[in-house]
């Protein structure tokens, strides 16, 4: 049983690369992949800040490979180039987790205009950008694993953050997009939606007495989400056991999606 398992997931040989994980998601599904044996690639725009997480988990886990490669998931060209870079001087990307995100909270009629323009290029532009860059290099070799993280946003919505909203939901039909293209050439690409979890994204909501308590009652769970709890999925989308899912969006949220 034990061999059946790690040659559906297990990940050793293979090599990840996680945008926005110096915090929060982006930092514990890299974790959780270097554990089930991938080496792991870190990306933030703040190289000093981006170090520091790879010190520490290459501390944590000394057996583990961790690099960092700061860029710009906003930047077309610099993604580009940091990706192409990366295979050229390290080698393939097998698997690509587009994790990079923002959130802005505010009435519709006084959103700022900037603000939703930020939104769209961190939340939906990083995944075309970064999941261009990776799948030309994935489609000459015939295979590879790009997992986006949408949100529980994508299919239900919430006063104050429609934009955020729309991006989510953008993000779940490129994901099928890309599926779409990019199947025929041996590439698997899903979502993972994540309902609310205790995140700096969420600081806000989960310092609040009064939206806890709603979230609590609201969720058939009863609870926040803890991080560590969407690892299982990103595994399993990124190894040999998903072999046959492609343009699905997996939510781990607790169940309140389907309630009333």
């Amino acid at each position: 049983m034990t061999d059946t398992l790690t040659t559906l997931f297990g990940l050793t040989g293979k090599r990840a690369l996680v945008t926005g994980s110096s915090q929060g998601i982006g930092r514990t599904l890299a974790r959780g992949l270097a554990g089930a044996g991938a080496a792991v690639v870190l990306n933030g725009r703040d190289a000093a800040k981006l170090e520091a997480t790879r010190a520490e988990l290459a501390a944590e886990m000394p057996e583990a490979e961790i690099d960092a490669l700061p860029f710009d998931v906003t930047d077309h060209a610099a993604v580009r180039a940091a990706i192409d870079g990366f295979e050229a001087d390290r080698g393939a990307i097998d698997i690509l987790v587009n994790n990079a995100g923002m959130q802005h909270r505010s009435p519709l009629e006084e959103f700022p205009a900037d603000a939703f323009e930020r939104l769209l290029q961190t939340n939906v532009a990083s995944c075309f950008h970064a999941g261009q860059a990776c799948a030309r290099h994935m489609i000459g070799r015939g295979a590879g694993k790009i997992i986006n993280i949408a949100s529980v946003q994508t299919a239900l919505a919430r006063t104050g953050i429609a934009p955020y909203t729309a991006t989510k939901g953008a993000v779940g039909n490129l994901t099928k997009g890309m599926a779409t293209d990019w199947a025929r050439h041996g590439l698997h690409c899903n979502a993972i939606a994540p309902g609310y979890f205790e995140t700096p994204l969420n600081e806000a909501l989960v310092s609040d007495p009064e939206f806890t308590a709603w979230l609590e009652k609201r969720t058939p769970a009863g609870r926040w989400g803890k991080t560590e709890e969407l690892v299982g999925a990103c595994i399993f989308l990124a190894s040999p056991a998903s072999s046959f899912v492609n343009g699905h969006v997996l939510f781990v949220d607790g169940a309140i999606s389907v309630s009333l």
